[in-house]
């Protein structure tokens, strides 16, 4: 790691720190400023280069090896949090210049790019070719004649596709005197180490980490990158990515009242084309009063709210808040 001199100016004028080791960058940030150490009023970035308690969404473990990103910036904010949020940061998340220029090799080796996961995780899912025997070779799990006979087989028995998962986001509100007064954004981006996951770390969750250096060696020797150890560069495209979402999030609500939609369909034109969902089978389960209930379709975007947008057999469309992802096929 390069001495903190060496970090840019930017990152100075957004208040910058860097430690060796956090429990978690997300909960020391929020501590230090709800106690009054950080000034709420401006923004604080806070990274690390391990964590001993990471944390990712609905309070699964987040592992945090070294050689990675650990990432957290607070944002002041003066609207509610919506949905679209973390969609947005994923967006400029997939917009930074690493993941862009990783984006156009795979591409043009006819592999799989990076996108975002709704809600909130950037990253890809391996073509079904390679995951089962059961499918022809020249089909995919776009194909509707697959498609149909799996529809027609037990839910039960339906295979899924690991998701290859990159990055997550952890949004987490700051409030003071029981008013909301910012937002941290949490990231964890895998750079060097993809941690192994078990059963119990993966939580149930059809998943498996990916590396940015795991992505690199899938490409030819003389396309890959060299910089991907410079974890200051990617402190540096990723506090540009964030502030650019707030700024991006902020548009969105001052054009809310007026009835404009210029900024929101801008944001799901884009997002659109880097949706790591879309089209695919998904399983949806939900948990409804501790009962589960299970619903399946064709992934077709996000809505104005960013909730999840499914069409089921029938042709209805479902909008989902919630519930966890599998791609079935």
């Amino acid at each position: 790691m390069p001495p903190l001199t060496s970090f840019s100016t930017y990152l100075s004028e957004l208040n910058h720190r860097h430690v060796a080791s956090s429990a978690s960058t997300n909960s020391e940030l929020i501590e230090a400023l709800q106690n009054g150490s950080l000034d709420v009023a401006t923004v604080h970035v806070l990274t690390a280069e391990a964590q001993s308690a990471g944390r990712g969404q609905h309070g699964r473990s987040w592992q945090s090896p070294r050689g990675n990103v650990y990432l957290s910036l607070y944002h002041p904010v003066h609207m509610p949090i919506s949905g679209l949020l973390s969609l947005i940061i994923g967006l400029e998340l997939a917009k930074m210049p690493i993941i862009q220029t990783l984006n156009e090799q795979l591409q043009a080796q006819g592999l799989t790019p990076i996108g975002v996961k709704w809600a909130n995780d950037l990253g890809f899912y391996q073509q079904a070719q390679s995951q089962s025997e059961e499918l022809p070779k020249e089909q995919s799990i776009t194909d509707s004649s697959v498609l149909d006979s799996v529809l027609n087989s037990n839910v039960a028995n339906q295979r899924t596709l690991p998701f290859n998962k990159l990055a997550g986001i952890l949004i987490e509100p700051v409030t003071k005197a029981g008013r909301l007064v910012g937002v941290v954004l949490g990231i964890g981006l895998n750079v060097q180490a993809a941690p192994k996951l078990t059963t119990q770390t993966s939580e149930g969750m059809s998943y498996q980490a990916v590396s940015l250096q795991d992505i690199n060696e899938r490409l030819p020797l003389e396309t890959r990158s060299a910089s991907l150890s410079d974890l200051p560069m990617l402190y540096q495209q990723m506090c540009k990515a964030l502030m650019a979402a707030m700024t991006r999030f902020e548009h969105l609500g001052t054009e809310q009242p007026t009835g404009h939609t210029y900024y929101l369909d801008s944001f799901l034109e884009q997002f659109a084309t880097m949706d790591a969902l879309s089209g695919l089978r998904l399983r949806v389960t939900q948990d409804y009063n501790n009962e589960e209930k299970v619903i399946t379709g064709i992934a077709c975007g996000v809505d104005t709210h960013g909730c999840l947008q499914l069409r089921q057999d029938s042709g209805k469309i479902s909008t989902l808040f919630t519930g966890r992802i599998d791609v079935i096929y």
